[in-house]
């Protein structure tokens, strides 16, 4: 695997393969700082992000790499510098690897075809955020151990989300039923062929979710009015406390941040037992390493 760009196409033996890869980088694992000693990493994010480009950081450096951590804040962009010289400047530096975050759908494909280094995907536009899905299915199964027969939620703005298509792929792909729920405006079309249940009543599928994934409402990528308010919003689709006391027993509740407190989720359901948010998080480095390590082979 040269570069990862996307979760859609995979097969579930190459899910496994990666997850079961990304157990051995866990904390208390051996020693993995060998791997990229000497090497360089290439954050290049032209979008803010803190929990992707820290884990990408910090996954980085586990392996023994060097980091360049670019931004376009301050950057050549802002002269007019196009992405393909941008990219190809920093494949001048040498990196063994740039990991990329652009709000173009399909821009991380573009410079793949134009580099000689691994080109990993750390979410393009509304298309796919690849190692999100990764980190979240990680998770699920270091709970479940399997996958198969569960019922993972996925509720809120799944029009602009990409950590909705990565996850819709992959957790299919590894055995679970997928529902989308979410007001009409923000659901697109097309959800059904791709395997997903689609329903705009949360508290109607909510008793059957082993796991419930809230996205945040990404009011930056909205030209249009999609909602009256977020107040409403929440009403409708949020996860508070008398919602969280009707799922199931042993079922989680999942966010891939930032959490937007009151809207998404009430303060004490993202804080509460079901909450594996930060095991999310602290899941996302083992993931990433086990991403760099392949990629980079």
């Amino acid at each position: 695997m040269r570069h990862l760009l996307g979760i859609e196409g995979w097969r579930r033996d190459e899910l496994e393969s990666l997850l079961d890869r990304a157990k051995a980088h866990l904390p208390g694992g051996p020693d993995t700082t060998h791997l990229l000693r000497g090497k360089v990493v290439a954050n290049l994010f032209f979008e803010d992000s803190t929990r992707t480009r820290t884990s990408f950081h910090m996954a980085a450096k586990g392996l023994g790499a060097s980091v360049l951590n670019w931004t376009h804040t301050g950057s050549s962009v802002s002269k007019g510098e196009t992405l393909l010289d941008t990219a190809r400047n920093i494949e001048a530096t040498g990196p063994v690897a740039i990991v990329m975050r652009h709000r173009s759908s399909g821009a991380p494909h573009l410079v793949a075809k134009h580099v000689k280094c691994a080109v990993i995907n750390a979410g393009d536009g509304t298309h796919e955020h690849p190692s999100q899905a990764l980190l979240d299915a990680f998770t699920l199964r270091q709970r479940w151990g399997s996958l198969d027969g569960r019922t993972v939620l996925i509720v809120g703005d799944v029009l602009h989300s990409r950590v909705a298509r990565s996850n819709l792929h992959c957790l299919k792909a590894l055995g679970a039923q997928v529902v989308m729920c979410g007001p009409p405006t923000l659901m697109p079309p097309g959800l059904e062929a791709l395997g997903a249940e689609v329903t705009h009543n949360l508290d109607a599928v909510l008793p059957r979710a082993d796991a419930v994934m809230c996205l945040r409402v990404q009011l930056e990528r909205q030209e249009q009015a999609f909602l009256p308010s977020t107040r409403e919003y929440a009403r409708l689709f949020g996860l508070n406390a008398a919602r969280e006391e009707r799922m199931k027993a042993g079922a989680v509740v999942m966010h891939p941040g930032p959490v937007n407190r009151g809207v998404e989720l009430a303060p004490a359901v993202a804080d509460g037992a079901r909450s594996v948010i930060l095991e999310q998080v602290s899941n996302g480095v083992a993931v990433r390493r086990a991403i760099l390590e392949v990629c980079t082979a």
